[in-house]
């Protein structure tokens, strides 16, 4: 399967998030979901605070993700998972041992089934070698 495949089907198909990423630890996109841009900055950014264990510098400054105003106020995390809310929107961003899997959810839907498609797919990557 393709890397838009996953973004595509395993992650928009379910109908549980609404926009969507995966990039590489270097900040690379390796797949998006139309119209949805995070950038390398903030990639390394989350990659770097995930390696260090300073998530918890998020709580005071949040976290932008994708272009423009999109500021997400830091909820809380795990060992792979770090959940963000702006208003009724927000996103769950899980990491595996090569990538990070970005799952935003807007309103209307529900935030932990957005959650449990990313943690799944992000669970079957890693079970994969990635």
């Amino acid at each position: 399967m393709s890397w838009q495949s996953y973004i595509d089907q395993s992650l928009l198909g379910t109908g549980q998030v609404a926009k969507a990423a995966i990039h590489g630890m270097d900040g690379s996109a390796w797949a998006t979901s139309k119209g949805f841009k995070v950038t390398s900055d903030q990639v390394l950014k989350i990659v770097n605070a995930f390696n260090t264990g300073t998530l918890a510098e998020f709580y005071t400054s949040g976290l932008f993700i994708g272009e423009g105003d999109n500021k997400y106020k830091f909820l809380r995390q795990n060992e792979n998972s770090l959940y963000v809310k702006k208003g009724e929107a927000g996103a769950c961003i899980f990491k595996t041992k090569q990538c990070l899997i970005f799952g935003v959810y807007s309103e209307g839907m529900q935030p932990g089934n957005c959650n449990n498609v990313v943690e799944k797919l992000g669970d079957y990557l890693i079970g994969s070698g990635y």
